[in-house]
């Protein structure tokens, strides 16, 4: 495995969700989402990502919105690029672009519907790893992708691909963690994909959280992870309690279906726009929601 600096791909990554205004892309309002992960001291940010919608978005736009991200973060925060398709040619030809726009590294999501068998998995990550010479991790989310890897898998790729750094675990395993932990070094960077597992995965040895909720919370998110990493467990639980019923809102409905409604009604987008077949919340998710973020202290603020 490459080594990477000791600070790099830890901490808060939001995965940025996709502003649209009359079915475009506005990136324009992308950028100032980016703007203000960096105020409000988002360690970096996902482009791309499962709360990007992203395959709803065309390969140029997908290009554009990196790019996007890369000049508005202007090297303050990182940027990872979330780069898996449904192809090969596809996942290529993103992490390529990927690569040209300058992202600090790429998110390769396993492939879905095709449930390939682990020997398959695992040329498929070493074709995507050995054509680019950015850091890969994987994007494992057995719950979108119909695809659950094993840790003697991720340990296979590991031994196979140097530039394989770590991964987003987004699922209700923390076996699987430690199992990976153990195999492969706590210099792997394993990153929290399920909201409501943040804490308890940082406190076995993850190296950091991409959570839906850093677009609307960015700064609590942020201060988790610091207070894990430094070690201070009564903050990192506090927190944790604190986030908890903001994490359970983003399952209210499909993400990022809550996260869009919450981001209008706090200021942070000028609507909810989605492409079909994702729609906007109904009004009685809406009212659930404004409670949600009453009781979160956000509203209010707002």
């Amino acid at each position: 495995m490459i080594e990477l600096a000791p600070d790099a791909l830890r901490g808060s990554y939001p995965p940025l969700v996709t502003p649209l205004r009359d079915g475009e892309v506005d990136y324009e309002a992308y950028a100032q989402l980016v703007e203000m992960q960096v105020r409000e001291g988002s360690h970096g940010v996902v482009v791309n990502g499962t709360t990007g919608e992203p395959t709803t978005l065309t390969l140029r736009e997908r290009t554009r919105l990196v790019a996007t991200a890369v000049k508005a973060a202007a090297h303050r925060i990182p940027v990872v690029a979330a780069t898996g398709s449904q192809s090969l040619a596809e996942t290529l030809e993103l992490t390529a672009a990927a690569e040209e726009a300058g992202a600090q590294a790429a998110l390769v999501m396993t492939p879905y519907f095709v449930k390939p068998p682990p020997r398959g998995l695992v040329e498929y990550y070493l074709e995507v790893g050995r054509r680019s010479r950015l850091p890969v991790l994987i994007y494992h989310i057995p719950g979108r992708t119909a695809l659950e890897m094993k840790p003697d898998t991720v340990a296979q790729i590991a031994d196979r691909l140097p530039n394989l750094v770590g991964l987003k675990h987004a699922a209700n395993d923390l076996g699987f963690v430690t199992a990976v932990l153990h195999r492969l070094g706590p210099a792997f960077r394993i990153f929290a994909g399920l909201e409501e597992l943040s804490f308890p995965m940082l406190a076995i040895g993850a190296s950091g959280l991409m959570n839906a909720v850093g677009n609307i919370a960015p700064r609590r998110v942020a201060d988790l992870y610091s207070a894990a990493a430094r070690g201070d467990a009564v903050t990192a639980r506090r927190l944790h309690e604190d986030l908890f019923e903001l994490n359970q809102a983003v399952f209210f409905d499909t993400n990022p279906i809550p996260i869009k409604y919450m981001m209008k009604r706090l200021g942070l987008l000028p609507s909810e726009e989605h492409r079909l077949p994702m729609v906007a919340a109904t009004a009685e998710l809406a009212e659930r929601l404004d409670g949600v973020l009453r009781r979160a202290r956000l509203l209010s603020a707002a």
